[in-house]
């Protein structure tokens, strides 16, 4: 009984050990190229922030942060926002094994 209880709750820490290391976020008003510069210089000075991808295309940012530092939406929506645009959405996207998947 105890060996299934300690069995159960490892996987249970487990299982909550995961976080986020990618987040999505969508993004208002940018059309251009130099837009998505401005948006990318305001997210980089975050600290933790280790890697931006931003597609015009689809408005969209993806972060990449370092292992344990979470970006919060007010973080992301302000640096947005001094770029002088709007965040859409607020995704966080958990990290397992080395592949992302959108929550």
């Amino acid at each position: 009984m105890f060996k299934r209880l300690s069995l159960a709750l490892g996987v249970l820490v487990f299982a909550g050990a995961a976080h986020a290391d990618s987040y999505a976020l969508g993004l208002k008003g940018v059309a251009c190229p130099y837009c998505a510069y401005g948006v990318e210089k305001r997210l980089s000075k975050i600290d933790g922030v280790t890697d931006i991808r931003i597609d015009i295309a689809d408005s969209l940012a993806i972060v990449q942060m370092r292992d344990g530092t979470p970006l919060t939406k007010q973080q992301a929506a302000t640096a947005v926002e001094d770029a002088g645009f709007t965040l859409d959405s607020f995704e966080a996207r958990a990290e397992r094994g080395g592949q992302t998947g959108a929550d």
